[in-house]
């Protein structure tokens, strides 16, 4: 679902949504939904202006720079 939500243009299919609505509930997708479009929707702001990571996240194994 992330995947067909966040490309351009979008790529919801009936197909999709009807394997979605055997296994969520319309609140759960709506809810789904709607936190997928959130994080694309900053993901894609932080691009536009510029912004990376303050470096709080590194992946286990790696060490600080």
């Amino acid at each position: 679902m992330t995947d067909a939500i966040t490309s351009t243009p979008s790529r919801v299919t009936p197909d999709l949504r009807k394997r979605l609505q055997t296994r969520f509930s319309t609140p759960e997708l709506v809810e789904l939904g709607a936190a997928i479009a959130w994080e694309n929707y900053r993901a894609r702001a932080n691009r536009v202006f510029g912004f990376e990571s303050e470096g709080f996240y590194r992946p286990a194994g790696t060490k600080g720079q």
